[in-house]
């Protein structure tokens, strides 16, 4: 090959890797259609024809044929011969019958409701503004308690995303010296549901607002632990339990912006015992960004999207903490799966 043959090869190359990247709003539009649609239920462990999978899916076999192809195209299903596909590891995360399902976080985040918000991103890098506000005239919360079925969906997509998480937690941490467990911002119960069935000794709280924590009773019983671990809902900045010697808080300083953050932590402060820790579980960006975990820096732009709130370094979490009255004793990065955990003691006096 001549030397402008490779430049022109390498050129080619470039220019794809930008196209690919620019159409990854399609990506995001397939795999949502197909979550949707049921396809990897209707696929499950076989190899079936786009005939019959679009009569079981009531949609259109030659439109459905493209889309499957398409997913094939980025590695959700394969195609082992023409018109029959097949799910890969990576598609069968969209099954609802898989232990690691995300098929709901998938159609949570390639709704048209967060889709919609997405647009307006560049009035939130112009302004800092929360661009859910500005394209719906309310905040991502205040549509939720709006809309019951996009609520639920939310909740779920959450319990998904916790999983892998709260299993890491569960088996990574050393819980050995505690006895009762609070999960600030708990949702439904996902973390305390792999924490405490093989620790008897612990008893523990599921802590969020009213809407959060309507599913934690459910989930608490299904995993054997209603009889030592309660469901409370209350405000962040008033009502903490203050009769804990453990707390967590996974995904939730993610979702607030710094004041707002600091006033949880001094609400923390002020309501915990001196002898108790906390617990940060959650996403620690690196000081400088790579390629390397692309994941946690869409999640810092959906954050400024959608709820205002925004990932932090660890210099930012040690600087918040000490603010508020806490000394960092650990941060063990990837401890949780792709989060981190941040552990913290009460500092100065209150």
């Amino acid at each position: 090959m001549t030397t402008t043959e490779t430049d022109s090869t390498e050129k080619m190359d470039l220019r794809a890797a930008l196209i690919e990247r620019i159409g990854g709003y399609m990506t995001s539009h397939s795999i949502g259609v197909a979550a949707e649609l049921g396809l990897a239920d209707l696929l499950g462990d076989g190899v079936r024809g786009s005939e019959e999978l679009a009569t079981e899916s009531g949609t259109h076999e030659p439109s459905l044929r493209r889309l499957l192809r398409t997913l094939t195209a980025v590695g959700i299903t394969v195609e082992p011969e023409p018109g029959r596909f097949a799910l890969t590891e990576v598609g069968s995360q969209l099954r609802s019958d898989s232990p690691d399902s995300l098929r709901a976080f998938s159609r949570m985040f390639c709704h048209p409701v967060v889709l919609r918000a997405w647009l307006g991103l560049e009035h939130s890098i112009h302004t800092g503004e929360r661009a859910f506000d500005h394209v719906y005239g309310k905040d991502f919360y205040s549509y939720l308690a709006e809309d019951g079925r996009t609520s639920e969906l939310f909740n779920e997509a959450m319990s998904e995303e916790s999983r892998v998480a709260a299993e890491r937690l569960a088996a990574g941490y050393d819980f050995s010296g505690f006895e009762k467990v609070v999960d600030l911002g708990g949702g439904d119960g996902t973390l305390l549901a792999a924490v405490l069935p093989d620790r008897p000794q612990l008893r523990g709280v599921v802590f969020d607002s009213p809407s959060g924590v309507a599913e934690a009773p459910a989930t608490l019983e299904r995993a054997g632990i209603a009889d030592r671990c309660e469901a409370r809902a209350g405000d962040f900045f008033r009502d903490i339990p203050a009769d804990g010697d453990l707390y967590v808080i996974k995904s939730v300083f993610q979702d607030w912006g710094d004041e707002e953050s600091r006033a949880l932590l001094r609400s923390c402060r002020a309501r915990i015992p001196d002898t108790a820790t906390l617990l940060i579980v959650g996403s620690v960006l690196p000081e400088t960004a790579s390629t390397d975990e692309p994941i946690m820096f869409f999640t810092d732009l959906n954050m400024l999207v959608n709820s205002g709130g925004r990932e932090r370094t660890e210099r930012e979490f040690r600087a918040m903490l000490e603010e508020t009255g806490f000394t960092v004793r650990s941060v063990r990065l990837g401890a949780a799966g792709p989060l981190s955990v941040i552990e913290a003691v009460p500092g100065a006096p209150r």
